[in-house]
């Protein structure tokens, strides 16, 4: 279990739920999950599934699972299993509570019936079309349908003869009596019944006519004593209904009641149903379980765990307003928990042959399955002989300035092995490097001799050993964050051509040993999962998860042959390069321990300026220690206690600060939850103080505003103030924005996204 599933985070339908049981408004905690099972289960539905699940178990209650299986039109039992499965996989079990809306079918006519004989009810025969215009608008009332008062009697036939099969799909509807002025369009007369003359899944041919949602939702909650009824907020509208039909039926009390949240959105990800059964009978993806697909079932074959993804939900939290997550967010999670759970190996997806010309026979050698920070035990032998595979990306033959990987002349160390050098390179005919020539340094096997240094470490495969595997690169299925959010674009459009690459590559014989559904860690490539459906010792096939951080791909996209530019004094002191660095870098090599500090945290990914503060601050290098063992970015960490916390802490011993809640700040702040300002007000406060960041978060009003329509409307406001500024920046004076931007941001008292604010801005100064 993570430590975010052990520190709940606050929200108000924890706060709520305590105050009702506090209140004895309910003798406990029952929710439920109702699904439609008209489509596979997907990452938003994952949220909805932590949130009922999780609640009911966290305040010792239960959660029902109950099928929504009121349209047999669309509904299929493929899609009920599925359900079923997925729920179990997130972890979650419902005992003896499986319910199906099918199962009151009884009941909800019996109510319906009741309803008429009160004079509540009626049958309807307008048309779909009709019942819309005599609906009314927005701003316009409704006017009530010519059969509104046909007599007890004939209502109760027509129901009957809908019940038999006498009419056709559509001729009648039942309908209750609500109010055809009411400013909620929902509650003028709304549907109870409809005809559908098609065989439901459960019961057959046994009915007619099917239920509408609205009224057979809450009367299931009644029925099963339902205390908190919660779903997303496009279903806030629907809360008057669900309280008119209880009240009207008369239902016991006390009575459900619905709460809504934000739903979960996620950067990159589209979760309608109807246009995911499209891309999968379209042939975009390969079916429901494709691991490009949004469903709890791609992402479980992709190799996403259970953990992972309830650890996101809890970090997305639980909100009143919709908002959207990054992307990266999600894929932080994966990683974090994948990296405990993958032992390491090695594989190469685009070979370059290499010859160790002076290696005159194999060697073998025993390497670590794990990292020396996760205790886990379990080594594999490794052949390395005489002809090997590179990545050809660990080779370049113009290499620019940092490049730390193979060159000509260049040394490198062979991951688990020698140091090598490059001492020729062959080309085919059209210039394409064919295959390099090196020497081996055969003093280095597993250490460096006193004095002898090299800077780059790279992963490969003997020639002769490694066995072909078939991998799948995945990537996000659209190139747009907000694929379905272009109106008058079609979210096809969007459509990642690159989603899916497959290819056969090169990797170490251990990989035979794996089993289907088996997580691992090609190291310097990223994440993969052996296919549960295809891979066998046969047919190695290997689903790439996620991939890892690469600070080298990062830097390359910044030109790093540049020429770098002289860093002030004034930046030294904030953790760049301090004025006397070598000198510090001798008194490293001298104590020893600080030098085999600094090459861990430059190996980690800690920019080496940044690791020469970290570790002459003793205080500093202990959060670092325990703050990277999380599985967080390392290099991230360490700029982040470099530039924020070491002002702060300045080797107090005293600090109540520990490094686990320096990671909980940055993960904050890289979710969103914070920003900047926000985040060194949190330091400033678990400096002097014991705490947590949730807690800190919410008692002093952290909470960062990512909505971008609340952000708008001050950004608005601000430009309505100022005028004159606006029009000089639109007149050309550009330095004007800064100062609309700084208004904006004291406007929402420091707490607005600054991305998303500098977005709204932008929109709002071009006038759209």
């Amino acid at each position: 279990m993570t430590k975010v599933e052990k520190e709940k985070t606050s929200n108000f339908v924890r706060t709520m739920i305590e105050k009702d049981l506090a209140n004895q408004k309910y003798a406990g905690v029952v929710t439920r999950f109702p699904p439609e099972p008209n489509g596979y289960l997907h990452i938003g539905h994952a949220k909805a599934i932590c949130v009922n699940f999780g609640l009911a178990e966290e305040f010792g209650g239960r959660c029902h699972m109950r099928f929504d299986d009121t349209n047999p039109v669309k509904e299929d039992p493929e899609y009920v299993e599925s359900i079923l499965r997925d729920v179990r996989w997130l972890g979650f079990d419902w005992g003896e509570h499986l319910y199906n809306a099918s199962d009151y079918f009884g009941k909800f006519y019996d109510f319906c019936v009741a309803l008429i004989k009160d004079g509540k009810a009626y049958v309807c025969s307008l048309t779909e079309e009709e019942i819309r215009e005599y609906r009314g608008t927005v701003s316009e009332a409704g006017k009530p349908s010519p059969y509104r008062d046909r007599s007890v009697e004939e209502n109760l036939d027509l129901l009957e003869r809908m019940r038999t099969g006498e009419f056709e799909d559509g001729k009648h509807v039942v309908r209750a009596k609500g109010d055809m002025s009411a400013a909620n369009m929902k509650m003028r007369d709304p549907l109870l019944y409809r005809i559908r003359n098609a065989v439901h899944h459960k019961t057959g041919d046994a009915w007619c006519i099917y239920p509408m949602y609205d009224y057979a939702h809450c009367l299931s909650d009644a029925i099963e004593k339902i205390t908190h009824s919660l779903c997303t907020l496009e279903f806030e509208n629907n809360r008057d209904l669900y309280d008119f039909f209880l009240e009207e039926v008369g239902t016991e009390k006390p009575r459900p009641e619905q709460t809504e949240f934000a739903r979960l959105e996620v950067e990159y990800i589209m979760t309608s149903k109807r246009k995911l059964l499209k891309l999968v009978t379209d042939g975009h993806v390969k079916g429901w379980d494709d691991p490009r697909m949004p469903t709890i079932a791609g992402m479980r074959r992709r190799g996403y765990t259970p953990e992972a993804i309830r650890d996101f939900c809890e970090r997305a939290g639980v909100a009143k307003a919709n908002s959207t997550v990054e992307y990266s967010q999600l894929e932080f999670c994966i990683r974090n928990d994948l990296n405990q759970r993958s032992p390491r190996l090695m594989g190469v997806l685009d070979p370059l042959k290499l010859v160790l010309t002076n290696l005159d026979k194999p060697i073998t050698v025993d390497a670590d399955l794990w990292p020396h920070d996760i205790p886990k035990d379990g080594t594999r032998s490794l052949t390395l002989g005489r002809e090997i595979y590179i990545d050809r990306e660990d080779f370049r033959e113009d290499a620019p300035k940092g490049f730390f990987r193979l060159k000509p002349g260049g040394e490198v160390r062979l991951r688990h092995g020698y140091v090598i050098k490059c001492d020729e390179v062959m080309r085919d005919a059209s210039g394409q490097t064919t295959e390099l020539r090196c020497s081996v340094d055969l003093a280095t096997l597993g250490a460096d001799p006193e004095g002898r240094k090299v800077k780059g470490t790279i992963h490969w495969v003997d020639a002769a050993t490694c066995v072909d595997a078939k991998v799948r690169l995945y990537d996000r299925l659209f190139t747009d964050p907000s694929p379905d959010g272009h109106d008058g674009r079609d979210h096809m459009e969007f459509l990642n051509s690159d989603s899916l690459i497959e290819k056969t590559i090169k990797v170490e014989p251990h990989c035979t040993s794996l089993g289907a559904g088996e997580h691992l860690q090609l190291e310097r490539v990223g994440y993969f999962f052996t296919d549960p459906v295809d891979h066998s010792t046969a047919t190695l096939t290997l689903n790439k998860t996620v991939g890892l951080r690469d600070s080298w791909a990062k830097q390359s996209t910044k030109q790093v042959d540049a020429k770098p530019k002289p860093q002030s004094a004034k930046k030294a002191k904030k953790g760049g390069a301090a004025p006397d660095q070598d000198k510090r870098a001798l008194e490293r090599v001298r104590e020893g321990e600080l030098q085999s500090f600094f090459e861990k945290a430059v190996a980690d990914g800690v920019k080496p300026a940044l690791a020469d503060t970290l570790v002459d601050a003793p205080f500093l290098w202990q959060l670092y220690v325990a703050g990277h063992g999380s599985g967080f970015d390392a290099g991230a960490l360490g700029a982040f206690l470099v530039n924020d916390v070491l002002k702060l802490v300045k080797d107090d011993e005293t600090t109540m600060l520990t490094g686990a809640q320096v990671v909980e700040v940055l993960e904050a702040q890289q979710a969103a939850t914070i920003n900047g300002a926000g985040a060194k007000k949190i330091l400033e406060a678990l400096h002097r103080e014991s705490g947590t960041v949730v807690e800190l978060i919410e008692s002093l009003g952290l909470a960062q505003i990512s909505d971008a329509g609340r952000l708008r409307e001050m950004v608005l406001k601000v430009m309505s103030e100022h005028p004159s500024e606006v029009a000089d920046f639109r007149a050309g004076n550009k330095k004007r924005r800064g100062f609309l931007m700084g208004q904006a941001m004291k406007a929402s008292e420091g707490k607005a996204n600054p991305k998303v604010l500098n977005q709204v801005l932008d929109q709002a100064l071009s006038g759209s």
